[in-house]
């Protein structure tokens, strides 16, 4: 979660203007019974208020300030799912109050998760999917931590006469893995290893990974979609180099397949693409239900291939409410909505209609890029033709303006595109991204192109890049 301060906006104001202000905030309609009483009590916002707020009037303030919120369906830069059917949201209101740790007292909701672990088993081709060990969290960092942990665990298993006197555990990945990365190596004391970007590869190099690896080496990271471009990482290559390490040095180090975001598009649009169990070198794998799962924010996955990659010691069995529970997850209660959410998209689409909701994204992607392209102003770095996502940047000889002005003029229309620079050895590279997801239609696709053609006369007409501080001009949103 980002961090906030708690300190009030106004807080810098005289009294007297902030009351003023506050008074003047409350519509006098909001008050049933006596209307001109809410324009001279309006509840303090930083602090609770002496009294309770009626409902309607308590929903009418949270409801007006939530209206200068961006739109979500608009919200390019987000890979989070931001439509689902009003049957699937209605079955999360009916279990908004189920606690999902809970087990004993609701075994269905428990019962919808353990088939959504066996789906995803079968999914992505586990060697056995009835030995198959999973759980359900709060979205895919949750995963890559749970996931992360338990190579850590087996690394020390194998080295607890080393370890922690003598050996510091390292993870080897691309530099343009997720921030969740970054913050397990940070939370365990895990020395980050990161292949660079070079030219124009933008993720892992599988050879300049497997040199990285030695007896301290927990596991490589692969990204399968990654949120920089799109372009998914080789996987199976990777799997081979690290074979040829073996046999050359007699390390065996296992694979984790970030797959927030792939591994819910290559099952069903990629099939000949063998990127997971079906490799043995594959340990775990780990997806975002509330992305391409196509559900709404907060449900992950995390998979291992058998129970020998998940060590024991890590999994507690709690006395929880009269039932005896397994579970291995870092939140403890969180509701069961999402997972109810997941199952019933399995339920609902199944393969073929999985198949047909990413085909859709994808093309609509592909088109887009190609509309972009044939403006002549920009410059593709990645179709779409992956994940259903694309980054460009602007073309040679374009000096009026760079990305970050295109994403702030889209900004005014309503888009939200984000703008950012490529991690070493590419922070010479600007780029814009977008991604497309269920719900953005050909027509919204149709006009962002619209608006984007409407705003280049006006960027033509800088003398030259408006933003000096690029780190800054706008947020990058994994």
């Amino acid at each position: 979660m980002p961090l906030h301060r708690g300190a009030d906006r106004a807080a810098g104001m005289p009294r007297s203007q902030r009351e003023e202000l506050r008074r003047l905030s409350i519509n006098p309609f909001y008050g049933e019974a006596d209307p001109t009483s809410e324009m001279t009590s309006a509840p303090p916002t930083h602090q609770l208020p002496d009294g309770p707020t009626p409902p309607d009037t308590a929903y009418q303030l949270v409801h007006d300030e939530l209206m200068l919120d961006g739109n979500s369906r608009l919200n390019l830069a987000t890979f989070v799912t931001t439509w689902m059917e009003p049957q699937a949201t209605a079955l999360m209101t009916e279990c908004r109050d189920k606690n999902m740790i809970d087990k004993d007292e609701y075994p269905r909701t428990a019962e919808l998760e353990r088939r959504c672990v066996a789906i995803l088993a079968d999914l992505w081709n586990a060697p056995d999917p009835a030995a198959t060990v999973g759980c359900s969290t709060t979205g895919s960092s949750e995963a890559c931590m749970l996931a992360g942990m338990a190579l850590k665990r087996r690394w020390m298993s194998r080295n607890a006469a080393r370890y922690p006197a003598t050996a510091r555990p390292n993870l080897v990945m691309g530099i343009n893995v997720q921030v969740c990365w970054d913050k397990f190596c940070t939370f365990w004391e895990i020395e980050a290893r990161q292949v660079p970007m070079e030219g124009d590869r933008f993720h892992l190099d599988p050879r300049a990974a497997a040199e990285l690896c030695d007896e301290n080496t927990i596991g490589v990271v692969a990204v399968l979609g990654s949120t920089f471009d799109g372009s998914y990482e080789p996987v199976a290559d990777l799997c081979a180099a690290l074979d040829a390490l073996q046999e050359r040095t007699g390390l065996d180090v296992p694979v984790h397949v970030d797959g927030a975001s792939g591994a819910m598009v290559a099952p069903f649009l990629d099939e000949d693409l063998v990127w997971d169990f079906r490799l043995p070198r594959v340990s775990s794998i780990n997806t975002s239900g509330h992305k391409y799962g196509l559900v709404y924010p907060g449900v992950g996955w995390a998979l291992w291939r058998s129970p020998a990659e998940l060590p024991e010691e890590l999994v507690f069995r709690v006395n929880y409410l009269g039932g005896d529970m397994p579970t291995f997850a870092l939140n403890f209660s969180r509701p069961g909505a999402q997972v109810v959410a997941q199952y019933y998209t399995f339920l609902r689409l199944g393969r073929d209609g999985y198949r047909a909701v990413q085909q859709t994204a994808r093309d609509i992607a592909g088109k887009l890029a190609g509309g972009i392209e044939e403006m002549g102003e920009f410059r593709l770095l990645t179709r779409g033709n992956e994940l259903p996502v694309f980054a460009f940047t602007t073309a040679p000889g374009v000096t009026a303006f760079d990305a970050f002005d295109v994403s702030r003029r889209l900004r005014e229309h309503g888009w939200l595109v984000p703008a950012y620079t490529f991690p070493a050895h590419r922070e010479d590279l600007s780029v814009l991204r977008v991604v497309c997801r269920n719900g953005f239609s050909a027509d919204l696709a149709a006009l962002l192109v619209a608006d984007l053609k409407r705003v280049l006369p006006e960027l033509h007409r800088q003398e030259h890049p408006l933003s000096p501080d690029k780190s800054r001009a706008t947020a990058f949103h994994h």
